[in-house]
């Protein structure tokens, strides 16, 4: 079975994100930069399946400009076997969820994994909506995936614990944190990573309009928080509680 792995490059998750002088957007330039954390779960969660014996063929897909090469080096050299390039940039959910629709169908995969959101956006819609354009299984927030011949038994957190889901294959998977902890890559699985093919495919090619339906009209960091008080005793924090917070009654 072939499985398709969405990878996206986004700002370092330990930067401080700076908000443009304009307030259109983030700052990106000259920001480090690396592969999405939920992305490198999915990345982890595939090649263990490999490893199991349950895939035959990683493949790896990145949209956005030259850089997202270096993105598909790092998931090569963790043990992805193939990597494809889509020559976009700033496309929104629907877009990217009909680029990778065309992937999947191109290569006839039986999975995708992919991460539950990218923390640039945390749109979390990509997985849902390509599930709905392929019309396969859906499994989203995923902390353990096992494969069997024809199903996926997938366990999900949810805000009453855990939930347990069997669905046919062909399915999307989305994944959290605590599905796993995915590995470095070793220097010589980087050197081997340079050898692995990455086809370059343009999105006018796949057929997908990226016509924008959503406007950003302003990016503004959030309010700084105001500076706390030592209060002398139990009674001054209760009358602070019930008269300036008012999160207590009287």
């Amino acid at each position: 079975m072939k499985i398709l792995v969405p990878v996206k490059r986004v700002v370092d998750a330990y930067v401080k994100v700076r908000v443009k002088a304009d307030n259109s957007g983030v700052e990106t330039n000259n920001v480090k930069m690396s592969m999405n954390p939920f992305c490198e779960i999915a990345v982890e969660a595939a090649i263990r399946l490999k490893e199991a014996g349950k895939v035959d063929d990683i493949i790896l897909v990145s949209i956005g400009g030259k850089q997202a090469v270096e993105t598909l080096r790092t998931g090569l050299a963790m043990g992805a076997d193939r990597a494809i390039h889509i020559e976009a940039t700033d496309l929104e959910p629907l877009a990217v969820a009909k680029a990778l629709h065309a992937i999947a169908t191109k290569e006839e995969v039986g999975l995708v994994i992919m991460g539950k959101q990218a923390v640039d956006n945390d749109h979390n819609q990509t997985g849902q909506m390509l599930a709905a354009l392929t019309d396969w299984s859906l499994a989203t927030f995923c902390s353990g995936v096992d494969v069997g011949d024809d199903t996926v038994e997938a366990t999900r957190e949810i805000d009453g614990g855990l939930q347990v889901l069997s669905v046919p294959l062909p399915a999307v998977l989305t994944v959290d944190l605590r599905l796993n902890e995915p590995r470095y890559a070793s220097l010589p699985n980087i050197m081997k990573a340079r050898k692995k093919p990455i086809d370059t495919v343009a999105l006018a090619d796949l057929g997908v309009d990226d016509t924008p339906r959503v406007r950003t009209v302003r990016v503004e960091e959030p309010p700084a928080r105001a500076a706390g008080v030592v209060v002398d005793s139990v009674a001054a924090l209760v009358d602070k509680l019930q008269n300036e917070a008012k999160v207590i009654g009287q």
